[in-house]
């Protein structure tokens, strides 16, 4: 099968590719390898992939529509994993065009792609930002997502909306996920495990935000890449009556779902932390501040696309990571 996944030397994308070449699918990775972060940690997560037979590169801007255009008519995929986009809750604050250009002109350009060329499946990051302050919990797929507090979680709630009009007009089968603080290897620097683990080695203090009253259905890599391939799998299937829709409005007949994929668990951020300290055998220095904007306090999925028995616990997916970062930047 002739896969494309999109964002290929990001985090989630470089491990999905990986995982769908080791059972044989031919994938092409997209990327622009811009400079959010590291571009060295995104080229060698890619370096990885370089080494099957059955991977090929695009090096494309996903606003660029000649060349997203192109790719597809020189590939042809079969399916579709789109994983890229500008990330970042804060970052939205300060340079909110980069998220118009890359998730809303950027997402168009893939809509159109796998309506021209006949897509049988559109498998798309969302983004569990989506459910904002909501104060019921756990997080359903089912609830009203109408309120975000961030451009970031605007444009991936404009994203589920952007592929429910295309799976109804053009019966394009589109399954949105909605990832739920997603950890381990190969992680994005500008994410806390991150932040925090070159914080402690340095001994420099990690900044703890609401005073470090937070929590966070923190998520495996492992874990998420293997739901969203079991997704891929799964085509969804139009429907004739409302009422037996699995879409989250409950008044959709298109080839549409969306669903959470997240541990199931919320995990205090002050327990993440103190395994952090275990792991990397020294004591963090603390900086308590106020809640930022644009954040929120809990996040708990009521998951949907990852079996809560075959999670990887917190205590293993920590060692995991910390091995890990020990291993590629070492010790100072």
């Amino acid at each position: 099968m002739n896969v494309l996944v999109t964002g290929s030397a990001g985090f989630i994308g470089a491990r999905v590719c990986e995982f769908l070449l080791d059972r044989g699918d031919t994938v092409c990775g997209l990327d622009n390898l811009n400079a959010y972060y590291e571009v060295g940690l995104k080229k060698a997560r890619l370096s990885k992939l370089e080494a099957f037979h059955n991977y090929q590169a695009a090096e494309i801007d996903l606003a660029d529509r000649e060349k997203v255009e192109g790719l597809f008519a020189s590939f042809l995929p079969d399916v579709v994993i789109h994983l890229a986009a500008q990330a970042g809750v804060r970052h939205s604050i300060h340079a909110p065009q980069d998220y118009v250009q890359s998730n809303l002109v950027g997402f168009l350009n893939i809509l159109e792609g796998c309506r021209n060329f006949d897509v049988k499946h559109l498998v798309y990051a969302s983004s569990s930002s989506v459910y904002g302050n909501n104060k019921k919990q756990p997080f359903s797929s089912r609830d009203s997502v109408d309120h975000p507090i961030s451009l970031y979680a605007a444009s991936k709630r404009s994203n589920e909306l952007m592929a429910h009009s295309y799976s109804h007009l053009f019966q394009l089968p589109c399954t949105g996920l909605r990832y739920f603080t997603v950890y381990g290897p190969w992680g994005r620097p500008d994410m806390a495990p991150m932040l925090f683990a070159k914080a402690i080695l340095a001994g420099e203090p990690i900044k703890i935000f609401n005073k470090g009253k937070m929590a966070r259905s923190f998520s495996y890599i492992d874990d998420v890449v293997t739901a969203t391939i079991s997704c891929l799998d799964k085509y969804p299937a139009q429907v004739k009556d409302p009422e037996e829709s699995i879409n989250p409005s409950n008044s959709s007949t298109a080839p549409f779902k969306i669903l959470n994929i997240g541990s199931g668990h919320s995990i205090e951020l002050m327990r993440f932390i103190e395994l952090l300290e275990l792991n990397l055998g020294l004591e963090a220095k603390k900086q308590f501040l106020p809640m930022q904007a644009g954040d929120v306090e809990v996040t708990w999925a009521e998951i949907d696309g990852l079996e809560a028995d075959r999670a990887t616990s917190v205590e293993d997916g920590v060692k995991e990571f910390t091995d890990w970062y020990i291993s590629y930047y070492g010790r100072p």
